[in-house]
């Protein structure tokens, strides 16, 4: 089946209108009428090769909401016409250790991405939900509930759950001190998520202007960490911090801020770190972590949590006409907090 997308023909070319192929409809497989997708910066950087692993042409986007279209003999849990999501993982393995334990995330077979990874069905490559549909195991969709602002639900299914999954996964609680470092897609949704689990939340930064807009979206006060005597008066005080910085940077400053026992998890950065003082881990027993996406049993959980407690992130909305300007605004930060895409403009297009 041919439908349209937007994606990178060849290296460092921008995006354009193509013509892709998606697979018919297996015996465990649902498709989806996409409605909306996310614009990760995730994207931007496979788009551009910065990692040196994209294979050209290139459809991203793993943040997809849609509509249930049609469903395989053999599918149980979904029906036509229901509200649905696709995030970052589209398959894997499903016997490896990782997989057993729900972690499918970190497959050791390797997951399947939803794009730019082989695609075991099909052959070729794995294309994303810049597209007006996508064929997916059912395994690897999730329910999404009519309560939320569908427009806003795409971010949820990365942004949302890259800042889920550590918190729940070190048991951050009521009354917990939490803080939130770096204010960005990743950090506007920690400062929520963590609001919502009850947790005092603190937003870490070093940009005095981003106080006001961090307690609306629900810290309870702002810490800035270029001011050497707030951060020495807040050290050993915190149980949790999500470090959501996109960039190599120093973690010393912020590990003393620590209680003893407690962790500090990277979610934004994979590049290396500046120098490690030892010392600010052993005097206090703390820890230092990284953490990826959720599973697909958290990331169902998330999504229900979300629900539950009335959290979207904060998002623009744009035509898939803007999305090379989107992807420029991403990367000057010009966007509070992400870049939702109305896929009803890529369907118009495509008529």
């Amino acid at each position: 089946m041919t439908v349209s997308a937007y994606g990178v023909p060849q290296e460092r070319a921008p995006l354009e209108h193509m013509k892709i192929d998606r697979r018919e409809t297996r015996p465990n497989d649902v498709r989806i009428d996409i409605l909306y997708c996310g614009v990760c910066h995730t994207d931007i950087h496979f788009g551009h090769n910065d990692w040196g692993m994209t294979e050209f042409p290139l459809v991203p986007g793993h943040e997809i909401v849609g509509r249930v279209t049609e469903t395989g003999s053999d599918v149980t849990r979904f029906k036509e016409g229901d509200l649905v999501g696709v995030g970052c993982l589209v398959d894997s393995c499903g016997h490896c250790g990782s997989c057993k334990d729900g972690d499918e995330q970190y497959c050791e077979n390797g997951a399947v991405q939803t794009y730019n990874s082989p695609d075991p069905v099909s052959g070729g490559m794995t294309m994303g939900g810049y597209s007006t549909s996508v064929t997916v195991v059912e395994d690897f969709v999730l329910k999404v509930s009519e309560k939320l602002d569908t427009k806003a639900v795409a971010p949820l299914l990365c942004a949302g759950i890259t800042t889920y999954s550590p918190l729940r996964h070190w048991n951050v609680k009521k009354g917990d001190k939490v803080g939130v470092i770096g204010l960005g897609g990743l950090g506007h949704m920690g400062i929520k998520l963590a609001a919502a689990m009850g947790a005092e939340v603190v937003m870490i930064t070093r940009s005095a202007d981003k106080a006001e807009d961090a307690k609306r979206l629900g810290a309870d006060s702002v810490l800035l960490s270029g001011d050497e005597n707030a951060m020495a008066a807040a050290a050993g005080s915190f149980d949790f911090l999500l470090n959501t910085i996109p960039v190599k940077h120093d973690v010393n400053p912020y590990l003393t801020l620590l209680k003893k026992d407690a962790t500090m998890t990277i979610v934004g950065s994979i590049d290396g770190t500046d120098e490690l003082f030892g010392g600010n881990l052993v005097f206090g027993r703390r820890s230092l972590a990284g953490s990826l996406i959720g599973g697909i049993a958290e990331t169902q959980e998330m999504l229900d949590f979300c629900a539950e407690h009335g959290v979207v992130p904060d998002v623009e909305m744009i035509d898939i006409g803007d999305i090379n300007d989107a992807w420029k605004r991403v990367q000057s930060s010009d966007v509070k907090y992400r870049f939702v895409i109305d896929m009803q403009s890529l369907k118009a297009q495509a008529a």
